[in-house]
């Protein structure tokens, strides 16, 4: 496993990407994660670090190990910063369904000027673009965009961990939310492509905005939904 520039230490690292796994139904509950040799051997790690990781997993109760059983998932949902209501993809997953994140782009970027992201960042920002895919087939199209202060994330480990959990990481901390939602049949050609989709198709939009306990803004971020695969669910929990 590449060494990130995080600081947490990399069977913290290796228990996160796991729980991502795990969230996105990759390991559905009821299921075993991989073996201890098999995940040593995927992050080039020791023996020690392995089972550091599957203790940290076991501790935060999404998973338990038998001996000769080997480590079963247990839990396939979080307690979420963002609300008291459960994730999308939680919702997804609970129904059975596997969300597999794939990174496009990301990069450091020039804002033209008058654009949005010249309005809300300056002259420059991190920028990532991301695509979901529903049971292998492409569902959802995020593009982010990132002050500055998210510069020293590793970008390579945005296919395995939370965009949100890097930032954590990097003891960038979220603290405010506002989600947006519209409906676009105007979206732009290389989102439609990635979707695969035709020109005019309806799409459900997301925006956010998320700021620091300050109240600097942090990320703003576009979401492209393809609801004729799914609709989009909100559980509530009481």
């Amino acid at each position: 496993m590449k060494r990130s520039r995080s600081k947490k230490p990399l069977y913290a690292q290796i228990a996160n990407i796991l729980k991502d796994r795990i969230l996105h139904g990759v390991y559905p509950v009821g299921t075993n994660v991989p073996s201890e040799p098999q995940l040593e051997e995927e992050f080039q790690v020791s023996k020690i670090t392995v089972r550091n990781a599957i203790k940290e997993l076991a501790q935060d109760g999404y998973v338990e190990s038998g001996s000769g059983k080997g480590t079963k998932v247990i839990r396939n949902t979080s307690s979420s910063k963002l609300s008291k209501l459960k994730r999308f993809t939680e919702v997804l997953v609970e129904e059975g369904h596997q969300i597999r994140k794939q990174l496009l782009h990301a990069k450091s970027v020039s804002n033209e000027a008058g654009s949005l992201a010249h309005q809300l960042f300056g002259e420059r920002c991190l920028r990532i673009e991301r695509l979901y895919h529903l049971n292998e087939q492409p569902y959802i199209h995020y593009t982010h965009y990132l002050s500055s202060r998210a510069a020293n994330i590793e970008l390579s480990d945005l296919n395995a961990q939370s965009l949100y959990g890097l930032l954590e990481e990097q003891e960038v901390s979220l603290e405010r939310y506002r989600d947006e939602f519209s409906v676009s049949a105007a979206a732009p050609a290389s989102i439609l492509a990635a979707l695969r989709i035709k020109e005019g198709t309806p799409l459900l939009k997301r925006t956010r905005h998320s700021y620091d306990e300050s109240g600097e803004l942090i990320e703003y971020s576009e979401g492209y939904y393809h609801t004729e695969l799914h609709q989009y669910v909100v559980n509530y929990d009481v």
